[in-house]
C-alpha cells in the first residue's frame, strides 16, 4: 500500500497553438482568406501580435487551443476542488469498476511528513485500517450479490489517489493558472498548477509568458490576505 507522488505529463496539444490562435484572431480584422492569412502566419513571427491581444483583452482566441493532461499521485481532495473548473474535461479512474483491495495508494500531506517518523507512522497505519474496512465491506456486500465496490468505497479517506485525464482550452489554463499557481491555494492543487504551467510553457512559451498568480501581472489580488511574497512570485514564474 505505497505512498504515490505527483507525475504529470503533456500527452496531447493543439498543434502549432500560438499560430491557430494568431490566426483565430486575424480573422477578426482582416479581409483576406483564410488560406491567404495562415500563409502570411506560417511565414512570419506572430509573437509580438499575439501579445498585443492578449494585452487587449481578446482572448476568446486562446480558446481554440488546448492542452491534455495525465495526472497521477494526486488525492481526492484534489479531484474535489480541480472538477470545479467546469471549462475543461475530465475522466477519472473509478472507485466503483476499480477495485482497490489490491492496488489502494494514497497520498502523505508535507505537514505530516513534517511531524516526523512517529506520525508518518500513525498515519500510515490509519491508512492501513481503511484499507481494512474497505476489504471488510467489500467481501460482506459481494457475499449478498451486491456491488461491492460502490458501496465499500464509502469508508475509503480523502487521501486515496487517483489518475485522471485533464484537457482545458489555453484561456481556462490561464484562469486556473491565476488561481491555483497563487500561495493561497492548497499546496497538493498549486503542486499540480505549477508543473502543468512548466509544461505548458515548453509548447507555446509566447501563450503562457505571463501565466502565474495574478501578482505576476500587477498587484496582487488577494488584498488584505497577500502573502506579500509578490517579487519573489514574479521571479518563480518568469524563470519557470
Amino acid at each position: 500500500m505505497p505512498e504515490k507522488q505527483l507525475h504529470v505529463e503533456l500527452i496531447a496539444h493543439t498543434p502549432i497553438p500560438e499560430q491557430v490562435s494568431a490566426l483565430a484572431a486575424k480573422l477578426c480584422y482582416a479581409k483576406a482568406d483564410v488560406s491567404a492569412l495562415r500563409e502570411r502566419i506560417s511565414v512570419q513571427d506572430q509573437s509580438a501580435f499575439l501579445e498585443r491581444i492578449m494585452q487587449s483583452g481578446h482572448l476568446s482566441v486562446l480558446e481554440h487551443a488546448s492542452f491534455t493532461f495525465a495526472i497521477e499521485g494526486v488525492s481526492r481532495v484534489l479531484l474535489a476542488q480541480i472538477t470545479r473548473h467546469r471549462i475543461a474535461s475530465f475522466s477519472v479512474q473509478s472507485q466503483r469498476y476499480v477495485s482497490l483491495a489490491e492496488t489502494f495508494s494514497y497520498i502523505i500531506p508535507p505537514a505530516i511528513k513534517a511531524l516526523g517518523e512517529e506520525a508518518v507512522e500513525r498515519y500510515q497505519a490509519q491508512m492501513e485500517q481503511m484499507q481494512a474496512w474497505y476489504v471488510e465491506w467489500q467481501q460482506a456486500l459481494g457475499a449478498k450479490g451486491e456491488s461491492s465496490n460502490e458501496d465499500a468505497r464509502f469508508v475509503l479517506p480523502n487521501a486515496c489517489e487517483t489518475r485522471m485525464i485533464l484537457t482545458m482550452n489555453v484561456r481556462e489554463l490561464l484562469h486556473f493558472f491565476e488561481l491555483r499557481c497563487c500561495t493561497r491555494a492548497q499546496w497538493e492543487i498549486r503542486a499540480l498548477a505549477d508543473e502543468m504551467l512548466r509544461l505548458c510553457k515548453r509548447e507555446a512559451p509566447v501563450l503562457f509568458a505571463n501565466a502565474g498568480p495574478g501578482c505576476v501581472r500587477g498587484a496582487c489580488p488577494e488584498g488584505a490576505k497577500t502573502c506579500g511574497k509578490a517579487a519573489e512570485m514574479r521571479e518563480k514564474f518568469k524563470n519557470m
